[in-house]
């Protein structure tokens, strides 16, 4: 299973913790997705930034 991450809202003003959160997921500017592996490490990061992202679940 892998999942496909866009962000939603700018990270400008949020800590620094969630904007390093977001940089490591691989997601740039607004609108920006990736594809990453459903493992608890990313289920983890996208805890972290689950009020900037919204995720979808693709089936291999």
């Amino acid at each position: 299973m892998k999942l496909k991450i866009t962000l939603k809202k700018s990270t400008s003003g949020r800590l620094e913790k969630q904007q390093r959160t977001v940089a490591a997921l691989g997601l740039k500017k607004i609108g920006s997705s990736v594809i990453q592996p459903d493992n608890p490490a990313i289920r983890g990061m996208i805890f972290t930034v689950q009020h900037m992202v919204s995720v979808e679940e693709i089936a291999e």
